[in-house]
């Protein structure tokens, strides 16, 4: 749904290691986003590669933010592993982004509610909310085009999973060739919504079936124990 995009996602998007209820808030509340901050991309032709690693980044300036739990986002329960520092890069035709969180990484291998993702969310419709991803009040089996009409935004989701690290995953030949936002090699997807519970892969939907849909996102990952790219077993984080 967007423009051509690149993602570079680094390393350590720390797993959950408790058990939710997903989407049912702990208590009603809302959200805007901060008009304050804003993540700039400046023109740097040539200097960014997606490879996972940071060193690219370092005399680029970021933004900082705490990390928030979805269903109940209080100050007082911040992620206190660290805060996440996000930046943004163009090279007059990709724009990169690169989302580093510090602290441990727990994932559990095998359990794939577990496993540390990452997304990123633009507003298109003019009506869309930050708060419940779009905002749209119709439940799943009434959210369309036209019910939910002005709520859209775009997704890009990476389930870190099983990938490998240093490995370039997203938009591929395979499944930009059968015309949707999937990714069949791991988990990094385009996709748009109106709520939560209203979430589809570019080019299908209840009432869309766009044949030329494509995934625009790559990426990849990094963990800053790694000395080594593609790693598989031995002295990955995931095991």
């Amino acid at each position: 749904m967007l423009g051509r995009v690149s993602s570079l996602v680094t390393i350590l998007i720390f797993a959950q290691t408790g058990i939710l209820n997903s989407h049912h808030e702990a208590a009603h509340w809302s959200c805007d986003s901060n008009t304050d901050t804003h993540v700039q991309a400046h023109f740097n032709p040539g200097r960014i590669t997606l490879d996972g690693q940071v060193d690219d980044w370092k005399d680029i300036d970021g933004s900082a933010f705490s990390v928030l739990p979805a269903l109940d986002p209080d100050a007082d329960k911040a992620y206190n592993g660290g805060k996440m520092t996000v930046k943004a890069s163009h090279d007059g035709k990709d724009v990169f982004f690169m989302l580093q969180v510090d602290g441990d990484y727990t994932y559990s291998e095998g359990y794939s509610n577990k496993t540390a993702s990452v997304a990123f969310m633009f507003q298109i419709g003019e009506n869309a909310s930050y708060h419940r991803m779009g905002g749209c009040e119709e439940e799943p089996d009434t959210c369309t085009s036209k019910s939910c009409k002005g709520h859209e935004v775009d997704l890009m989701h990476f389930s870190i999973g099983k990938a490998i690290p240093g490995r370039l995953y997203g938009g591929n030949l395979l499944d930009n060739s059968e015309g949707n936002g999937g990714d069949r090699f791991s988990h990094l997807v385009d996709l748009y919504c109106w709520n939560p519970h209203c979430r589809y892969l570019d080019g299908y939907g209840p009432s869309v079936n766009d044949t030329s849909a494509q995934n625009d996102w790559k990426g990849t990952w990094w963990h800053s124990s790694l000395t080594h790219s593609g790693a598989e077993n031995n002295g990955s984080p995931s095991t």
